[in-house]
């Protein structure tokens, strides 16, 4: 038996599921001649999907993710923290 106790975290895959959606959306967008940075922040502040293409199902990739969830992740990794 384990003499420690396990921590068991659905966070990471969340995070991680929501960083591999990112940089889809970022590269299709990229691929579509726009800048994603700009494409993704007007995303995220207004909720529309229009900044984001549908080239490599980009537009629904990123409707699967809450933009709170979203937030929360870039947040995280901007300030380095778990």
């Amino acid at each position: 038996m384990h003499d420690k106790t396990m921590i068991f975290s659905l966070s990471d895959n969340k995070d991680d599921s929501i960083r591999a959606i990112l940089t889809t959306v970022y590269k299709a967008l990229e691929e579509k001649g726009y800048n994603p940075i700009n494409q993704i922040v007007g995303y995220i502040l207004s909720e529309d999907p229009t900044y984001i293409t549908t080239h490599k199902n980009a537009w629904s990739l990123i409707r699967k993710i809450d933009r709170d969830d979203l937030l929360e992740v870039l947040l995280k990794s901007y300030l380095k923290t778990p």
